[in-house]
């Protein structure tokens, strides 16, 4: 709380960036190391990175393991329990934290309007529930090889948020990530036009160059959507 109440207390210029989430595969989407430093990159080109809570993988576990028990058959006792872990992580470990984050988004006009008059503008990451309900029509829940409907979910309330510019990172070769992450931008796309959306494969051997286009591509079209007004959510 206090934190936030810091930073809702610092001066902020009016400057207008496109706002890039970053999303994919958990150890190159969080490693500097594994993504080249993206965020770095990101920011020295001019947007803003948003990297979503390290947390939220750990309350996709746990709801997997309820719709397991719910249409697997598996057990309902575990069940029970990873649902008393996500009411712990969402009310005892984040329950300050997301009312702070409400009050502080009472007097935020817009998420992509800065000015001098210290506008409050923070948001805090919402229920594994509403992201399920994000996933369900574009994959299936059923889908849990590796970051699986999450990593869709995860994009579509990045890009309900107001972050459409989205760069998905993925090990080179990496099949559940083809599925749930580059797959799925077709349908994206479809039902949220503003969406933009680039796929990175991240690998020893793969070109550094290509990589920095791709992502420069993206940005370039970022760039040119937020001039045109188009940097909001559907």
């Amino acid at each position: 709380t206090e934190i936030i109440r810091d930073f809702d207390a610092v001066p902020v210029l009016d400057i207008k960036k496109p706002r890039v989430g970053v999303v994919g595969e958990i150890l190159v989407k969080f490693s500097p190391a594994g993504n080249n430093h993206l965020v770095e990159l990101l920011e020295s080109e001019g947007a803003e990175a948003v990297v979503p809570d390290l947390l939220d993988f750990m309350l996709y576990c746990f709801y997997n393991q309820i719709y397991k028990a719910e249409h697997l058959g598996t057990s309902k006792k575990t069940s029970k329990i990873s649902a008393l872990g996500i009411w712990a992580i969402e009310h005892i470990l984040r329950g300050s934290a997301v009312k702070a984050f409400e009050e502080s988004n009472l007097s935020c006009i817009s998420c992509f309007v800065y000015s001098s008059n210290n506008l409050k503008c923070f948001s805090s990451r919402c229920s594994i529930y509403k992201i399920v309900s994000y996933a369900e029509p574009i994959v299936s829940i059923g889908n849990q090889t590796g970051e699986g409907w999450f990593l869709t979910g995860e994009m579509v309330e990045l890009i309900k948020e107001g972050v459409p510019n989205i760069v998905c990172t993925q090990p080179f070769g990496c099949l559940p990530n083809h599925v749930v992450g580059k797959g799925v931008i077709k349908a994206l796309r479809k039902a949220y036009p503003s969406s933009n959306i680039v796929a990175i494969d991240y690998d020893p051997g793969a070109s550094e160059v290509n990589q920095l286009n791709r992502i420069k591509l993206m940005l370039s079209t970022a760039q040119k959507n937020l001039k045109k007004g188009e940097g909001s959510a559907e």
